[in-house]
């Protein structure tokens, strides 16, 4: 089995079974990298926690990335839907837009965030 650098991990995909999606912070210091992990119908997926129309977090709640029926990715302050596979914005005031993607990958269970990911750079600009 391969080994896990668990300062990598973001979470379990244990996790996502209770609400389909997971927080998470990365980095020092004031700002570090807030993001967040969803399932999909092809595995699982990780964005920058930030609506592409406003630049507010997209969830008010820990760890609550979906619309009730847990079909699509919401900004809980403007409304915006967001395909959790994609990223892409299908309805709302950033139509088009797409959430910024962090590379991850999947070991043993775990989600972690990719070896190559600048996470200073996506913390101080991810759009």
């Amino acid at each position: 089995m391969r080994e896990i650098d668990t300062t990598r991990v973001l979470c379990s995909l244990a996790e996502l079974e209770v609400t389909g999606g997971r927080g998470f912070a990365v980095g020092e210091g004031d700002w570090p990298l807030r993001g967040f992990v969803v399932k999909t119908a092809s595995g699982v997926a990780a964005y920058v926690n930030l609506c592409p129309h406003a630049g507010h977090p997209l969830n008010f709640r820990p760890h609550r990335f979906l619309t009730s029926d847990g079909n699509l990715i919401l900004c809980h302050s403007h409304g915006a839907l967001f395909a959790r596979d994609s990223g892409l914005c299908i309805a709302g005031p950033c139509a088009g837009q797409s959430l910024t993607a962090v590379a991850i990958e999947v070991v043993a269970g775990y989600v972690l965030l990719g070896a190559d990911v600048d996470v200073e750079r996506l913390a101080n600009d991810p759009l």
